[in-house]
């Protein structure tokens, strides 16, 4: 059997497209970007051949009935890819458009190819495809011309060992029956929707012949900077413990601190690294302020973190430790903080950028505070699978090593006893509930640790305080029943009944 030819992927060089298209974009393939007006495909088509273009490997960009070059380029030098030194030097415009009005297809492909052959490009550019498309459509022998030319033109640019990329307007129906959709070996498309005023830009790779993409679809953005493509993350199965010694026992999990002393013993020791934790209670049961401590807790033990703030704004936290100002941690790299209030997030968008500050920091722990602050945070359309994707993201995130605590209001409701609003708390590996209780015609909120998975742990109900000094945790209350009733007893001098009632002791 003859060795296999290898391909050769080339970086487009736009942010996170490498890693959707399984590595680049292979060398002499025939692409196309397709979508609706607006979606994006000129800036997509003209970052890659920005990046891409140089003396060694030239750019040829064919302007169809689409807007003219110098129209086209007005527009595209505002963003930061475009170097305007490679213009008529390694990239090289031409327009088209005559061609299409006289000739039709068999003139554009006459055009092409004399061009191609005179500048031997390396990279070759047709924009706008679809507009001498529509010309072919309206002849009687549209369909076979548009055939006869969509292969033509694929053989002369891949024999000129071109990479190519036609970029046009279709609609998702056109792709069964279309011959454009058959002979490219790749296709991106691009979609924009609008969904309760929020604007949302999605990208696929319907097809990359001879090699894997990452499936689904992949939010993007067009900044200043261009095109910035957010890779959808996909779980993959999980790793197998290690086996423990032989004749030995497994080495147990290391332990991570809340800050709280008390609150670690009630959780068996700390927190597992690398576990995920939710603290679920009412507004203003402190769960902030545990995450606060958490965070602080990383900087005394030299554990960078990453807060991600989705309600409050940065000032409101205080996250000085060892008499350090929350500027200077952020300064020396201890903190991280992520602020994101926009209503367009995704969750991809999101976890691009706190793997960017956990990879910066090599952080070890992550506060997201909270999920009910970034749930709303996202567009509608990425709500309605909020618990999905709160599972690919936290996996992700915990895969690498870190601690993740997240915060989840809930109602204070003595009949129903829940832990998230969204149904997530059964994704998390511990949860910590807060309660507001009232004793002796007061306020007091209450503790508990309500799992820990794969450890033993304390049930106790405890007291707890919030201080100047943070969070002071209580003895537990064992001469109470009924604390999350909202009907508590007090059993001192009472014995407790299996019914969670109390019955007076009888003297001897």
């Amino acid at each position: 059997m003859t060795d296999k030819v290898p391909i050769r992927q080339l970086p487009t060089g736009v942010p996170g497209l490498d890693a959707v298209l399984g590595g680049g974009v292979p060398e002499f393939s025939f692409n196309l970007i397709a979508g609706a007006p607006g979606s994006g495909k000129t800036t997509l088509a003209q970052q890659i051949m920005f990046n891409l273009a140089k003396p060694a490997r030239p750019a040829l960009y064919c302007t169809v009935l689409g807007e003219p070059a110098v129209k086209m380029l007005r527009y595209q030098q505002q963003f930061t890819f475009f170097d305007a030194a490679k213009v008529n030097d390694s990239i090289r415009f031409i327009n088209v458009a005559q061609e299409v009005l006289e000739g039709g297809l068999s003139q554009i492909l006459k055009r092409i190819v004399q061009e191609v052959e005179a500048a031997s490009p390396s990279i070759v550019v047709v924009d706008s495809f679809r507009s001498a498309v529509r010309k072919a459509e309206r002849e009687p022998a549209g369909p076979l011309e548009m055939q006869h030319f969509v292969q033509q033109l694929g053989i002369h640019l891949t024999g000129w060992e071109a990479t190519t990329f036609l970029v046009g307007e279709y609609l998702t129906a056109e792709t069964s029956d279309n011959p454009i959709f058959t002979v490219a070996d790749g296709l991106l498309w691009l979609s924009q929707t609008v969904d309760r005023n929020s604007v949302v830009r999605k990208m696929q790779v319907v097809k990359s012949r001879g090699h894997a993409s990452i499936p689904g679809l992949h939010t993007f953005r067009i900044t200043g900077d261009g095109i910035q493509v957010f890779p959808r993350v996909i779980v993959g199965p999980e790793e197998k413990p290690e086996p423990a010694p032989s004749g030995g026992k497994r080495r147990p999990r290391e332990r991570v601190s809340t800050g709280i002393k008390l609150l670690d013993e009630m959780l068996g020791g700390g927190i597992p690294a690398g576990y995920s934790v939710l603290v679920a209670g009412p507004s203003g049961s402190g769960k902030t302020v545990l995450a606060t401590e958490f965070l602080n807790e990383g900087v005394r033990r030299d554990e960078p973190g990453v807060l991600a703030i989705f309600e409050k704004r940065p000032r409101e936290y205080q996250l000085g430790a060892e008499g350090k100002t929350r500027g200077r941690l952020i300064a020396d790299e201890k903190i991280a903080i992520i602020q994101a209030r926009p209503l367009d997030l995704s969750i991809d968008e999101t976890l691009y950028e706190l793997t960017k500050a956990i990879r910066r920091l090599d952080a070890r722990r992550l506060v997201i505070d909270s999920l009910l602050g970034f749930e709303l945070a996202l567009a509608p359309t990425f709500r309605e699978d909020f618990r999905e994707s709160l599972y690919r993201m936290v996996t992700a995130i915990t895969a690498m090593g870190v601690t993740v605590m997240m915060t989840a209001e809930v109602e204070d409701s003595y009949v129903d006893l829940r832990f998230s609003p969204h149904g997530t708390a059964f994704l998390t590996d511990a949860i910590i509930m807060q309660r507001y209780i009232e004793l002796q015609g007061e306020m007091k909120r209450i503790m508990a640790v309500v799992k820990v998975r794969g450890s033993a742990h304390r049930k106790e109900l405890r007291a707890f305080e919030i201080t100047t000094d943070g969070i002071v945790v209580g003895e537990k209350l064992s001469d109470h029943v009924g604390l999350l009733t909202g009907q508590p007893e007090v059993t001192k001098g009472k014995t407790p009944r299996a019914d969670g009632r109390s019955r007076r002791r009888r003297g001897r």
